[in-house]
């Protein structure tokens, strides 16, 4: 930002300092607010004595995203091809467009990453200070943010903005993106109809959070769905959704809702259906406990592959304390989790579907049994051997499994 535009800038906040003007939900008096400040500043900088304005149309646009907006970091919230942007340091910001990361050009301030920060955090209500030197919470948009501070980082504040990018909302918007073959899709689509508990693995930004919302589209709309979350990020399009998320302690250190607790609230809520964003802890006991009651339900979990998925679900429940054995979580995860959906990050920065397996719901000396229905065989999603559990659901909401999954189709 020029010196010229900067000065504008002061201008332009002095005014709304004075009037009290909200930028934010009044735009469209900012921008008239922007084009009178500038145009008096050309007036002053004719007189001599201040830097010119090089280009009206930039100024405009780079002061209202500094007083609206996040900055230098507002071109890539409104580039559509982003997806995250994070900052190392001041002078290192990075973004990824299609998976892949990129270092940009763009050179802050250690006073502009923490103004950036507390204008982003203060629709959250959510804060970040050396009490709390961690945060989470969602931008206005939907973009999820993440912050660490010193002294957990060594020197400068740490920052993650995963945006909330739309480019699948149902499964065949999948099919259309080469997550996830025709097949495949309808299968999965056939599972959420008739309510098998799903479990949706990948690494980051593998798009498990995309899988789920497109999984969540196919539930029927007189089902009530009730969500938990760490912060809000789910989309469900249906009728009947109460979302809820966790909540951060207060400054005297009381106050928190941790996931746990939503797992628990949620069943008291009348769901048809639950789903919970990611379970990465004791939470995953509760969840487990509630699918194995009967009650349909879909989650995510950090894994590399189906197996290893199964294998943390049988590990995560142990943290709910010394009295939880795998004498009783292995077979409840066997008999909990239906359907387990891997999901990858490829090298060329799609998506890719790389297997769907069932889980039978044997258990063979403390390991799990699984059968693979899709694996990826020479760089394509194929039909596997295996067969979901519950036929007998799928007969219900007029499916034919074995038409489902004939060979023929592709």
């Amino acid at each position: 930002m020029s010196d010229a535009v900067r000065l504008v800038e002061s201008d332009v906040r002095e005014v709304i300092r004075r009037t009290g003007l909200d930028p934010v939900r009044r735009p469209s008096d900012l921008e008239r607010l922007v084009k009178e400040a500038i145009a008096d500043y050309d007036e002053r900088s004719l007189m001599g004595g201040l830097p010119q304005l090089l280009d009206r149309d930039d100024a405009l646009k780079s002061v209202i995203d500094a007083v609206a907006g996040f900055g230098a970091l507002q071109k890539y919230f409104d580039d559509p091809q982003v997806e995250e942007i994070w900052i190392n340091s001041p002078s290192a910001v990075f973004i990824a467009r299609g998976g892949i990361a990129e270092l940009t050009t763009t050179i802050l301030t250690a006073d502009e990453v923490r103004d950036l920060v507390e204008r982003m955090l203060r629709s959250s209500g959510r804060r970040v200070d050396l009490s709390s030197p961690f945060v989470d919470a969602t931008l206005p948009d939907g973009s999820r943010l993440h912050v660490v501070i010193p002294d957990i980082t060594r020197e400068h504040w740490h920052i993650n903005i995963r945006k909330f990018v739309v480019k699948a909302d149902h499964l065949d918007d999948l099919v259309r993106l080469g997550t996830v073959t025709r097949q495949a899709a309808r299968f999965l689509e056939a599972c959420v109809v008739a309510g098998l508990n799903i479990l949706v693995a990948g690494g980051t930004q593998a798009g498990k959070t995309t899988m789920l919302n497109c999984l969540s589209a196919a539930i029927p709309a007189r089902d009530r769905v009730v969500t938990c979350e760490e912060v809000f990020e789910l989309k469900i399009p249906l009728r009947d959704v109460a979302s809820m998320q966790c909540r951060q302690p207060s400054l005297e250190g009381t106050g928190e809702v941790p996931l746990r607790r939503l797992v628990k609230e949620a069943l008291r809520m009348r769901p048809s259906r639950i789903i919970v964003g990611e379970v990465r802890q004791a939470e995953s006991l509760d969840l487990l406990i509630a699918l194995n009651s009967g009650l349909p339900g879909m989650c995510t979990v950090h894994a590399n592959s189906a197996r290893e998925a199964v294998t943390k679900m049988c590990t995560l429940p142990l943290l709910a304390g010394e009295n939880v054995g795998s004498g009783f979580v292995v077979p409840t995860v066997a008999g909990s989790i239906d359907i387990v959906v891997h999901i990858a990050l490829e090298r060329d920065g799609v998506r890719r579907v790389r297997e769907i397996v069932a889980v039978p719901g044997r258990v063979e000396g403390d390991v799990v049994e699984i059968a693979d229905i899709f694996s990826t065989r020479d760089g394509r999603l194929m039909r596997g051997d295996g067969f979901p559990p519950h036929v007998d659901r799928f007969e219900r909401a007029g499916y034919d499994v074995a038409a489902l999954l004939a060979r023929t189709e592709s």
